[in-house]
């Protein structure tokens, strides 16, 4: 037999396989969409998790992540002190800019985006204090650089206290990166699940086809022959897992995608939720592919060996 002849037969089994295996799955509908059901929001949830929190990273990555200190000064420090402080701290070679907000315009900037206008008309003294605010030089760029700066900045005899504006935007990254390495974790955890509920899904086909398997071994069949369909039994309940988890995480991206916009909106922000990327979605279902053929090989090497004409 020719090298084309034995590709070719090797093709046809193989071909044989991909459709006899799909051709069973349908012929138990209802116990087939069951498990697909479940090995899919195994699946769905790490991924509508890991869509999430990408666009929780492209939220803070918009975020101003400037390194500006906002220094507020006592209650007491009038507004010409404090430029008088101003013009003394552009001295400082670790400062490159300094912009004074006096006591007046933090009032009619408050009364403008609080919403209590009303209200604070009613104040017979003005409670805000006068605020610098400082850019430390482009050598100081972390906040162990900048920290000896506000150090000495809130040690002013003028000062109240010191605040670096970048702190909350590293505090929301640290937050984003334990959210992504816990999805990372729950997804192994699912992705052991899916290995479990195919492999199981696989063994009772197993043993259903007890006497036929132990027939085809008796006329010399293979461990690899029999265990092929299987293995595209468990192809297929992962393929078409992954693409019922990538339609219900499409559905919920659907549902979270006009409250998000309205809350985008509010605040002034041009934020669009992202779905899943092409290479993303092929991933996804690849993975999952990968996961049922893996359940199906270990289950199959597992139990042919213990099914053996007697």
């Amino acid at each position: 037999m020719s090298l084309s002849d034995t590709a070719g037969s090797w093709l046809s089994l193989h071909r044989h396989a991909l459709f006899s295996s799909l051709g069973k799955l349908a012929k138990a509908p209802f116990s087939s969409l069951l498990t697909l059901l479940v090995i899919a929001i195994a699946l769905m949830l790490p991924t509508t998790l890991h869509l999430l929190i990408s666009n929780g990273t492209q939220v803070s990555s918009q975020l101003d992540s400037s390194n500006q200190i906002s220094l507020f000064l006592k209650q007491s420090v009038s507004n010409a002190a404090g430029e008088a402080l101003s013009n003394k701290l552009k001295l400082d070679r670790d400062i490159v800019n300094i912009t004074l907000t006096t006591k007046e315009e933090a009032l009619k900037e408050f009364q403008q985006y609080s919403g209590f206008s009303s209200a604070i008309e009613t104040l017979e003294i003005n409670p805000l204090p006068v605020v610098i605010q400082l850019t430390p030089s482009s050598e100081l760029k972390s906040i162990e650089q900048i920290q000896p700066l506000l150090d000495r900045l809130e040690k002013l005899s003028e000062a109240d206290f010191a605040q670096l504006d970048m702190q909350w935007v590293q505090r929301l990254q640290a937050i984003v990166e334990i959210a992504e390495r816990a999805t990372m974790l729950l997804a192994l955890l699912l992705a052991l699940a899916v290995l479990l509920i195919i492999g199981n899904t696989i063994r009772l086909e197993l043993q259903n086809r007890r006497d036929e398997i132990i027939i085809t071994k008796l006329v010399g069949a293979t461990d690899a022959f029999i265990r092929r369909p299987f293995l595209y039994s468990g192809f297929w309940y992962g393929l078409l897992s992954g693409l019922t988890a990538w339609l219900m995480t499409a559905g919920t991206i659907f549902l979270l995608e006009r409250p998000i916009q309205n809350l985008s909106n509010l605040y002034e922000s041009n934020f669009q939720l992202q779905f899943l990327t092409a290479s993303e979605s092929l991933t996804l279902l690849t993975i999952s592919a990968f996961l049922g053929i893996c359940g199906a090989w270990t289950v199959c090497s597992h139990h042919l060996k213990k099914m053996q004409p007697e």
